[in-house]
């Protein structure tokens, strides 16, 4: 039987990245896509639970896949699939590409991730693409690439029970391409500060504004890898337990 893969993103069923990602993987399985049907970057692990969901069948314009749209979430298209949609659980979950980083501290935020996350807390072996540029005309060449590779060694090699793969690409041509670095998530931050912005309505709005900080740039980190022209492949995990405080912790007096 062929192997089955589940494609979902956050930046919605029409962005460019995700049909990059469903042409790279079409050679190793069955594709099925089911994607939010407008953006929902910033929703790292959110789901819906006050409104009802829709699923809708799409033409994803690559040939030999399938592709559904739904109202929801990334999370939510990871359950809806396995709910509503397929008619066996996964081989493996791609999420992504997204246009833009989730190196860092932005894997927590990220929508992109929140879907592998979800992938994996089903028991998928799941993984996120990110590349470094936000434009709709961004050039997927190597991250389709980097995709194709990063896909074949999971379906290879599979991945531990809680483990997810955070991959991102760097925005350079195929010359100036390095190869693929396996690394730590750097300490990298966002500053955050608000815009004041007045309505015609007399009233104040704030647009959230930030500025990056990177305090940890020593090699081994993924904001390394990035900067000297290679991808970066972090394992993460939805274990946020701090295991080596249990034992400190452990002789307070509660």
């Amino acid at each position: 039987m062929r192997k089955l893969i589940l494609i979902v993103n956050d930046d919605g069923i029409t962005a460019p990245g995700i049909r990059a990602l469903a042409e790279s993987v079409i050679e190793l399985g069955d594709v099925v896509v089911v994607a939010p049907d407008s953006a929902q970057s910033g929703k790292s692990n959110a789901l819906t639970i006050d409104k009802n969901l829709e699923i809708n069948a799409h033409d994803f314009s690559v040939e030999g896949v399938k592709g559904f749209s739904t109202s929801g979430t990334p999370v939510d298209c990871v359950k809806l699939a396995i709910s509503k949609v397929l008619d066996r659980k996964p081989d493996l979950l791609v999420s992504g590409i997204n246009h833009g980083s989730n190196h860092s501290i932005n894997v927590i935020y990220s929508g992109t991730m929140g879907a592998a996350t979800e992938g994996t807390v089903e028991g998928i072996p799941s993984v996120g693409f990110s590349l470094l540029d936000h434009s709709m005309d961004a050039d997927f060449t190597v991250s389709k690439k980097v995709a194709k590779t990063v896909a074949e060694e999971i379906l290879k090699n599979g991945l531990p029970q809680g483990v997810s793969l955070n991959v991102n690409i760097p925005k350079v041509d195929e010359a100036e391409f390095k190869g693929i670095l396996v690394c730590r998530q750097s300490k990298g931050h966002w500053v955050d500060g608000y815009e004041d912005i007045e309505g015609h309505d007399g009233k104040t709005r704030y647009m959230l504004k930030g500025e990056f900080k990177n305090p940890d740039n020593e090699e081994g980190t993924d904001e390394y890898a990035l900067k000297n022209g290679y991808a970066s492949v972090v394992p993460t995990q939805y274990d946020l337990t701090a295991h080596n405080f249990i034992s400190e912790i452990g002789n307070w007096k509660f």
